[in-house]
């Protein structure tokens, strides 16, 4: 069996690197977390004139046409660089609804703007118990005439305050069924009765609350069938799953290279402390957990793309990457010891990002559900 990557997405793991590498050194990632918009449109359009954003995207919309898996890949860069912006909240979140479900205008409308660079976009999900489960969906969409009236609260919605466009889920009916009585609507982000508000969070990203007062739409604004919307919503969250875990790898190897160079290099007692069995054994777990972690994304991300049922791999790679992020973080907090806890400190940066990224479209508890009944618990 051949596990590799194929010529073209070594090739694009190799100019990911570079280019992150040159373009999103610590310092610039300091500096763009302190920004209101937390990210920077310069290296937004440097990524965009590169393909990335229509990396996934069909070539009639302006895209390349890779797979899912080869997205993985540059996600696993991107995390390694913490590279900021709205990437998976645009080219997940967004673009993958609008592709399952959207008709052929709406996709000539918004995909080729995305593939350009020209158009953010988000998927506005979770409300206040945080659930991503279709049961705890109650903001409403209710028909008057010929225009539908979005109200209520949506929370932790990534990016919103640099999104043009909005993909709000609303209960437009009420349902026995799991996933029935939900409909997508995209909201222009300026439309009348929208507000955006930044939320305070660990890892500092651009989370927000958005409220919807009575906002009115036209028929156009609904995407896919009326009451039909959960499949192609979980189908994105399944992938932005994904995507954060292999962003999550990326963070883990770049906390294994950074605590491998520094247990070379920190003497006590007289000897480097990469030669005492207690600190080679933490590193060596971490390179496992690391290696074991990157081969559940790519599983899952290989599934996602060609079309094969996913959702326990998916959920697999999501509980992994959450709890071994996490893990990796830690351990290389206790190898650095006190230097690792300053705020100045790269270690910081990644952990924050790991904490996060475990609750990120739902918590390590509900996946593990869901692999529990992928087992027929």
């Amino acid at each position: 069996m051949d596990f590799d990557l194929n010529e073209e997405q070594k090739i694009l793991q190799r100019s990911a690197a570079d280019f992150l590498k040159k373009e999103c050194p610590k310092e610039r990632v300091r500096r763009i977390e302190e920004t209101e918009e937390k990210y920077s449109p310069d290296l937004w359009r440097k990524m965009a004139d590169l393909g990335w954003m229509g990396l996934h995207l069909p070539e009639q919309y302006g895209g390349t046409g890779w797979s899912f898996l080869s997205m993985a890949v540059l996600l696993e860069e991107m995390g390694y660089n913490i590279c900021p912006g709205p990437f998976i909240s645009t080219t997940l979140l967004g673009c993958v609804p609008l592709l399952h479900a959207g008709t052929e205008d709406q996709k000539q409308a918004i995909l080729p703007g995305v593939a350009s660079g020209d158009l953010i976009l988000t998927l506005a999900l979770a409300e206040s118990d945080r659930g991503y489960e279709p049961s705890t969906l109650k903001v409403s969409g209710v028909r008057s005439d010929e225009s539908w009236v979005i109200d209520g609260v949506k929370l932790f919605v990534p990016d919103a305050l640099s999104a043009d466009h909005i993909l709000c889920v609303a209960r437009t009916s009420a349902a026995s069924e799991p996933g029935a009585g939900l409909t997508l609507f995209r909201v222009e982000k300026d439309h009348p009765g929208v507000t955006v508000t930044p939320l305070k969070t660990i890892a500092r990203d651009n989370q927000c609350e958005v409220a919807f007062d009575h906002v009115r739409l036209g028929p156009e604004s609904v995407i896919g069938p009326v009451d039909e919307a959960w499949p192609a919503v979980k189908a994105a969250l399944d992938r932005a799953a994904v995507g954060r875990a292999a962003e999550v790898v990326g963070a883990m190897r770049a906390t294994l290279d950074m605590t491998v160079a520094y247990a070379k290099e920190r003497v006590q007692f007289g000897r480097p402390i990469g030669s005492f069995q207690a600190i080679q054994h933490y590193l060596a777990d971490m390179w496992v957990d690391m290696l074991g972690t990157r081969n559940l994304v790519l599983q899952a991300a290989w599934k996602l793309s060609t079309g094969e049922p996913a959702d326990r791999e998916v959920s697999m790679a999501k509980v992994r990457a959450g709890r071994m992020g996490r893990k990796a973080t830690t351990v290389g907090h206790r190898i650095f010891a006190g230097i690792g806890f300053t705020m100045e400190h790269d270690l910081h940066l990644y952990h924050r990002r790991t904490v996060a990224a475990d609750f990120a479209f739902g918590d390590s508890d509900s996946y593990h559900e869901r692999v529990a009944r992928a087992l027929g618990l």
